[in-house]
């Protein structure tokens, strides 16, 4: 029998026919000013299949002069185009197309998603609704966007706009490609901006996918250009461009305070959302199953893969180690494998970069005393980016696996003595993302959720977000917030006009 073709191995168990219609027409391209075209170096890079090593597609690489054509049109498009003359009204019925037509490929869209990262298909279908609800949940807002009649001299007519910046450049991570760019995509988009979105040379081709989509929605010219590319290359072109006005940024840290840094040059507006190192913390008193059940999705859901992960689990120390078995038995419970293997409940993570950070930090765990109950080392798989779900005890707090952000599937469990310790020990870090309180004491609850730094604290429950409500960090877990009316804060200004009667 004949060996099968080297994409169909890359794509393997990929159901939708579309998926590899999508992934055949390669290299992919770039979207600038409403046409694909190829890099102007020519270059291109190989996107991956994390759980097979198999390439997927040629991605067109982004440089300097891509970045460059990209914001031109992006500002011609703010400026003088189609967009800038958009009713609110046809703002609205266009972000509602696209959401419409999110829906109609969700079996691509969460197939390339899951290509894309690795995650398993399930998690990547869950990915698809939100973004149609994203999309959905944003389209109301270009009828929403209000100034004020401001109090004023019997003479005078004083009132308010809030406008739109201008070109904002957008950054975003691999963990949740599809997501990702419909979050910063409707945010701009709902309030009159234009686009540069720079995807995660990683995971991409969903994004690109999700391009071909809003021109098909009537998306005008150059108001979305979408360039994957090499953060230091394609990202610091779009972070240092004197003609972007608002750079949004997703990711590490470390990249952050870089793009932040590059702004001062232009007076930028930047809003960031970066790394995490939650404390997800149980107390005595907690109802034990959900506890556990939530823990481990805090840790192991996408593979340890998220911002928000409960990476850091402090436990009483009346319950810690019936805690720590019942995670422990959730942890090898988990299936790794390919993302449509039957069964399969963790997926690889992104790269082989990635794989090798994951595994360093597990080995740093071990050689400062922590101790990996369960797994501890790569999967069994032959090829693939697969790490075991890895569960540490005796950490401390300030050793490495417990102040360093690993996105990836290794928890710390830590024990604490009362209510002030917990505290004490969660605010430790430079984080300030996400935490987790698990009592039946709803005082306690209450006290807790206010001493924590951070933006977000779930009480008995993990991971749940809402677009009505603001997502963001405190402290080096970035600034602004997104979702909800502070979005639209995020991405407007506001303009004061005096009138002489």
């Amino acid at each position: 029998m004949a060996a099968a073709p080297r994409l169909e191995i890359a794509a393997q168990g990929a159901k939708d026919p579309r998926t590899l219609e999508f992934l055949r027409s390669s290299p992919k391209k770039l979207l600038i000013n409403g046409k694909w075209v190829p890099a102007r170096s020519g270059k291109t890079f190989e996107s991956l299949n994390p759980a097979n090593e198999e390439v997927l597609a040629e991605v067109a690489e982004a440089g300097p002069e891509d970045i460059d054509e990209a914001v031109k049109a992006a500002r011609k498009a703010f400026e003088d185009g189609p967009w800038s003359r958009m009713t609110p009204h046809q703002r609205t019925k266009l972000l509602l197309k696209v959401a419409d037509l999110i829906e109609q490929n969700r079996e691509q869209l969460a197939e390339l998603s899951s290509l894309d990262n690795g995650a398993p298909i399930m998690g990547a279908q869950g990915l698809v609704t939100s973004a149609v609800e994203l999309f959905t949940y944003f389209a109301g807002w270009p009828t929403k966007i209000f100034g004020e009649t401001n109090p004023s001299a019997p003479d005078m007519f004083n009132y308010t706009l809030r406008e739109p910046l201008g070109v904002c450049g957008q950054i975003i991570p691999w963990n949740g490609p599809l997501m990702s760019a419909s979050n910063k995509l409707a945010h701009a988009l709902s309030t009159g901006n234009t686009v540069v979105l720079k995807p995660a040379e990683q995971a991409c081709l969903v994004v690109l996918r999700l391009g071909e989509l809003l021109l098909e929605a009537g998306v005008p010219e150059g108001v979305v250009n979408i360039v994957p590319g090499f953060g230091p290359v394609a990202g610091a072109a779009l972070s240092n461009h004197p003609d972007v006005d608002k750079i949004a940024f997703t990711g590490s840290t470390t990249t952050g305070k870089e793009i932040l840094k590059a702004s001062v040059a232009t007076l930028k507006h930047v809003s960031l959302e970066l790394g995490g190192k939650s404390p997800h913390i149980i107390f005595a008193d907690a109802d034990m199953e959900p506890a556990l059940n939530f823990a481990a999705i805090g840790i192991f859901g996408n593979t340890g893969q998220a911002c928000i992960a409960g990476s850091r689990i402090f436990v009483q120390e009346k319950i810690h180690d019936q805690f720590v078995d019942g995670l422990v038995q959730r942890a090898k419970a988990h299936k790794l494998g390919a993302q449509f293997e039957p069964g399969v409940t963790m997926g690889p993570v992104v790269s082989k970069v990635q794989h090798q950070r994951v595994l360093g930090y597990i080995e740093a765990g071990k050689s400062e005393g922590a101790t990996a109950l369960t797994g501890g080392g790569p999967g069994p798989q032959p090829k693939g980016y697969f790490v075991q779900p890895t569960v540490f005890t005796q950490v401390r707090n300030d050793m490495k696996i417990a102040r360093e952000e690993i996105f990836g599937p290794v928890a710390a469990v830590i024990p604490f003595k009362d209510e002030n310790d917990a505290v004490l020990q969660g605010n430790d870090t430079t984080y300030g993302l996400a935490a987790g309180i698990w009592t039946r004491d709803i005082s306690r609850a209450h006290k807790v959720a206010r001493r924590l730094k951070a933006g977000t604290v779930w009480i008995n429950c993990y991971m749940v977000l809402d677009f009505t409500m603001p997502f963001g960090g405190y402290k080096q877990s970035g600034q602004g917030r997104e979702f909800s009316n502070h979005a639209i804060e995020m991405y407007t200004q506001m303009k004061s006009v005096f009138v002489k009667l």
